[in-house]
């Protein structure tokens, strides 16, 4: 349905451009009319995401109404890392972004309460509701949740997508969503502040705690995206076009591979501190266990302590744990436990019918 719709909207506007477009900043461009189809396709793309991010974010609000409260608030982290025009008014002001606030209903705002961070996963992806499940199972054990929607991410534009820092300073965007929370909520307790991340977000919460090992108490990386070298020779050559974009890290492994490797976190192991739990999976389908298998490795070589478990061709692929079948939440049971192990939650999911209370709560 979803392609149907983008597909004969797609057709409509192509039958009222001519030769020019008017962008989204309300400026025209004269265009050839191969381009003019592209550029009408892609500003098209960007202003139907706006619109589902605001169905989601409705969504968002009726399945968790009963159990949280929820905000989304505005913020900044640094500049871009690049400027096409440094000189430009404007250039270097720090890029803005939205994150979304989950705050158990019912807690004591007068007590200290832990402080979990969670990115979400996927190039140009954004926190949607496909994690309702986990932030209930979260607001159940009564962590604060701030989940930023950093530099990239899909439904707020074409700006914000193009400001897209790939394990550079989206891993900022992060950090400066948890600083948020500390200052601006005196019941955030700052010595008990976790990260948790899948895929991209795995890559996400392993350099924070990397380059930050003094801000977070623990880190959990699900099939964490982890080298991006090894990710460009056996991805297609359409995704390796998205990272050697102009806007984004604009050159392939290739043409600089110190780029690639800056952003991978299997050649950061040796910055490990914090306490980390790793999971992967052997018939992931996106981040191929050779990569976490590389981190794995390399955190060992560094002798580093961390725990991790390799399963074998879980049901699900890249999303084994974040399902809702019964093998994903007795997995999520041991994330819970190894993260109660550190932040010491109120409450504490111990068994599969637990989380499924947690799942119907209203």
């Amino acid at each position: 349905m979803r392609f149907m719709f983008r597909s004969f909207m797609f057709v409509i506007a192509i039958t009222l451009f001519s030769t020019t477009l008017v962008t989204a900043a309300g400026q025209e461009k004269e265009l050839p009319k191969e381009d003019l189809i592209l550029e009408a396709h892609e500003d098209l793309g960007h202003r139907l995401d706006i619109i589902e991010k605001r169905v989601d974010d409705l969504i968002w609000f009726e399945r968790l109404r009963g159990v949280a409260f929820i905000d989304k608030v505005y913020m900044a982290g640094p500049p871009l890392w690049k400027e096409k025009n440094p000189t430009a008014q404007g250039a270097g002001n720090r890029v803005k972004f939205w994150s979304y606030i989950f705050i158990p209903k019912g807690i004591d705002t007068s007590k200290k309460y832990p402080l979990i961070v969670l990115p979400h996963g996927g190039v140009h992806s954004d926190f949607s509701t496909y994690y309702t499940h986990i932030v209930k199972e979260l607001m159940a054990q009564q962590y604060i949740v701030v989940a930023p929607e950093y530099r990239g991410s899909t439904g707020y534009g074409r700006s914000h997508y193009e400001k897209i820092d790939y394990g550079g300073l989206e891993v900022e965007d992060t950090r400066a969503s948890r600083d948020y929370m500390i200052e601006n909520y005196s019941f955030v307790d700052k010595d008990r502040v976790g990260i948790i991340g899948w895929s991209h977000g795995g890559l996400i919460a392993l350099m924070n705690v990397f380059d930050h090992p003094d801000l977070y108490k623990v880190a959990f990386a699900g099939v964490p995206v982890s080298d991006l070298i090894a990710r460009m020779g056996y991805q297609t050559q359409g995704y390796r076009d998205l990272y050697s974009a102009d806007y984004h890290i604009g050159k392939t492994a290739f043409d600089n591979v110190e780029e690639y490797r800056r952003r991978s976190p299997a050649w950061q192991a040796h910055k490990l501190q914090t306490p980390l739990l790793i999971h992967t999976n052997t018939n992931d389908n996106d981040v191929n266990v050779l990569e976490v298998e590389h981190l794995i490795k390399s955190l060992k070589a560094e002798g580093k302590k961390f725990e991790y478990e390799i399963f074998q061709a879980a049901v699900g692929g890249h999303s084994f744990d974040r399902m809702d079948t019964m093998n994903a939440k007795k997995i999520r049971l041991k994330i819970y436990d190894f993260l109660a192990g550190y932040l010491k939650p109120p409450v504490r999911l111990k068994s599969v019918s637990d989380i499924e209370k947690a799942a119907y709560r209203e």
